[in-house]
């Protein structure tokens, strides 16, 4: 999707200085088109918390002198706090990220490093032409570094990925960097004037959406078709507010679908009372652009409206939502006629004993039809706009996930089957797009890492 960032030269910049640094060392203690499809446009949501971590010390009591009555033992200082992962990247479980490595960077001051390494494996049937029945890939290859104290604070991560979302087909890690976000994905520089007020420039996860960008942040392997119509990580500037102890609202100028073209607007509004969270989440384009790549589909001149509810209690996470997407009409790019979705989905997940946990996704979601001019004004064609499996298609998915992780190690199965209905002729799947159902097993194993790296 991108190539070109200075933000993320300057970050990465900053991170591999860091890292050859004579002063490492290491610490216990934590802080805070050009027509592209749905499967061109793999990408993602990031509704993230950025906040700091606490640090706590103490001391100790004299024995007493007289040996006539036997001594009061002194009750023990109390253990320090454990040190906690930090809430950058947001991981939804039932993943659980490590504490971070944290060491003295001289004049940067405390740098906290956390880092992944996944491999992946899909077994698939009904395969569209041009796909294998059996890939695999390098799912997560990353490294994040931030500062996360003071009123500058930064975050960098680096690294490989590969985004694979339900209904679309399977594309190489390499060629996900070269095509998508690069290798320096999410790069942000943090200003925080308050303790209720932050602002984020940069390279930045989006505001729309239930379901992150990377696997690990997620509750399923593969994301799914809802998160297909959204944007993953934008280029802009973004404004995070607390009002109360209940409210959170954020607001963010940017490029929309990685498109360098500063047409977007999104906010996000959420309220929290007890187990419950209701966000509201919206973003749009105020001007629309005739550009399009791999990272930035037509998509990118519309707008996505969600409503989402989580409720979590102990390990126990339900999170339903619905999503209504819009492409208008607009002749000047070649929109000759809109289309929009409708979709929902209930994301759940549930932990117990042992490292066991066990997450669920259900989702439906409908398209209208609309059309596209493309090629030559003169010698070019009207053809149909496909957000879906042809023009007004629609499609239900299920998919189940056991997981099992200690300390940092994790290995997680899935199996996932999609059932499409109203479909085109060459759109849904089989060598020639006329099948209607896809079913898929896949296995991710790796390792999160952080102060782990150095416990006996």
């Amino acid at each position: 999707m991108k190539i070109y960032r200075p933000i993320q030269e300057l970050a990465l910049g900053l991170c591999l200085a860091c890292f050859v640094s004579p002063c490492l060392k290491a610490q216990t203690t934590t802080t805070d088109s050009t027509q592209p499809t749905p499967a061109d446009a793999a990408k993602h949501k990031e509704v993230d918390a950025l906040k700091g971590a606490i640090q706590t010390d103490q001391a100790q009591t004299p024995a007493p002198a007289t040996p006539a009555t036997p001594a009061t033992p002194a009750a023990p200082a109390a253990a320090p706090a454990a040190p906690a992962p930090l809430p950058t990247p947001a991981i939804t479980g039932p993943l659980a990220g490590a504490p971070p490595l944290v060491f003295d960077a001289g004049p940067l001051g405390k740098l906290s490093v956390n880092g992944i390494v996944s491999g992946f494996g899909m077994v698939q049937g009904d395969h569209i032409s041009g796909d294998s029945e059996g890939v695999d890939a390098l799912s997560n290859g990353q490294v994040w570094i931030q500062k996360t104290d003071g009123w500058l604070q930064f975050y960098v991560q680096a690294g490989a990925y590969n985004l694979q979302s339900l209904g679309t087909p399977f594309v190489q890690t390499n060629t996900q960097i070269t095509n998508l976000y690069g290798p320096v994905p999410t790069a942000f520089l943090k200003l925080v004037p308050t303790k209720t007020t932050s602002i984020l420039i940069g390279e930045l996860p989006t505001l729309i959406g239930a379901e992150y960008t990377f696997s690990f942040e997620n509750m399923n392997i593969e994301r799914g078709l809802l998160w297909n119509q959204e944007n993953a990580i934008v280029r802009g500037l973004q404004l995070n507010q607390a009002i109360g102890k209940s409210v959170n609202a954020s607001f963010s100028y940017n490029d929309g679908f990685y498109s360098n073209r500063y047409t977007w607007l999104s906010g996000l509004l959420s309220f929290t009372k007890g187990p419950s969270t209701i966000a509201f989440v919206a973003g749009g384009n105020l001007k629309e652009k005739n550009y399009y790549t791999s990272a930035t589909p037509f998509q990118n001149n519309g707008a996505i409206y969600d409503v989402l509810y989580t409720f979590t209690k102990g390990s126990l996470v339900i999170n339903p939502y619905f999503q209504y997407t819009t492409v208008p009409t607009a002749p000047a790019v070649g929109i000759t006629q809109g289309a929009s979705t409708k979709s929902g989905a209930v994301l759940v997940s549930k932990g117990f004993k042992k490292g066991f946990s066990l997450a669920g996704r259900w989702e439906y979601i409908a398209s209208t039809s609309g059309t596209m001019f493309v090629g030559d004004p003169e010698e070019g064609e009207e053809v149909p706009m496909n957000l879906l499996f042809g023009p007004g298609s629609s499609a239900t998915t299920v998919t189940v996930t056991p997981t099992w992780q200690k300390g940092g190690f994790f290995i997680r199965g899935e199996f996932s089957w999609i059932h499409a209905m109203d479909t085109t002729p060459g759109f849904a799947f089989g060598p020639l797009g006329l099948d209607k159902d896809q079913p898929r097993g896949a296995v991710e194993i790796g390792f999160l890492f952080g102060d782990n790296i150095l416990k006996k």
